[in-house]
C-alpha cells in the first residue's frame, strides 16, 4: 500500500466515490508548493518534538530543549491545514512561525557561541523557507480569490430551463395527476 491510498484512506468517507482512475492533476503549482511545504513542516516538527537535544547541541543552544518542543509542535499545527483544501491558514502561520524562528536564532549568532556557524546555516535555510512559504501563500490567495465586490449580472436569465412558454400550464398538469391532501 503506497503513501498516497493509506491517506486517502484516512481522508476519505466510507460515502464518499472511489477513485477509480488517476489523471493529470488539477494542482496548480502553488497548491504543490503548499503541499510540499506542509509535508516538511510535519517532518520538522516531528524531528523538534523526538530530538531536541539534538538540535540544541548543533546550534549551541543548549537548555533549549522545551522551546524547540514547543516550536516542534507549532510547526506540526501549522502543516496540518497547509496539507488541507483551506491552506492560507496553515502558510500564513508558517511565515509567523518562520519570524519566531529566526528571532530565536539570532542569539544564537553570539560570539561566545561555539556552533554560531550552524547558527548562521540555519537562520539562511529559515529565511530561504520563509520565501517558499510567502510564495506560497501569495499564490493560494491568488488562485483561490473570491470576486469580492463584483456583483454578478443574472438579468438574462428567467431560472426556467425550458423558457417561460414552455413551463407555463406545468403546475397545473402536475397538480392534476397528484393526490390531493386531505384538509385537516
Amino acid at each position: 500500500m503506497n503513501v498516497v491510498s493509506l491517506t486517502n484512506r484516512i481522508a476519505r468517507s466510507p460515502g464518499d466515490p472511489k477513485v477509480l482512475e488517476i489523471g493529470p492533476s488539477s494542482l496548480l503549482p502553488g497548491d504543490r508548493l503548499a503541499r510540499a511545504l506542509g509535508w516538511f513542516s510535519l517532518g520538522l516538527g516531528m524531528m523538534e518534538l523526538l530530538a531536541p537535544r539534538t538540535v540544541t547541541r548543533a546550534l549551541g543552544m543548549e537548555g533549549k530543549e522545551g522551546l524547540v518542543r514547543a516550536y516542534g509542535a507549532r510547526e506540526i499545527m501549522a502543516g496540518i491545514p497547509t496539507l488541507s483544501m483551506d491552506k492560507q491558514v496553515g502558510l500564513a502561520s508558517r511565515v509567523a512561525g518562520d519570524v519566531l524562528d529566526m528571532a530565536t536564532l539570532l542569539p544564537a549568532l553570539g560570539a561566545r557561541n561555539p556552533q554560531r556557524g550552524n547558527a548562521f546555516w540555519a537562520l539562511v535555510a529559515v529565511a530561504a523557507v520563509t520565501a517558499l512559504d510567502v510564495i506560497a501563500v501569495s499564490a493560494a490567495a491568488g488562485a483561490h480569490r473570491r470576486n469580492v465586490g463584483r456583483t454578478m449580472d443574472y438579468s438574462d436569465r428567467s431560472g426556467l430551463p425550458k423558457g417561460i412558454q414552455a413551463s407555463r400550464g406545468m403546475r397545473r398538469s402536475r397538480s392534476e395527476n397528484t393526490p390531493q391532501r386531505a384538509a385537516a
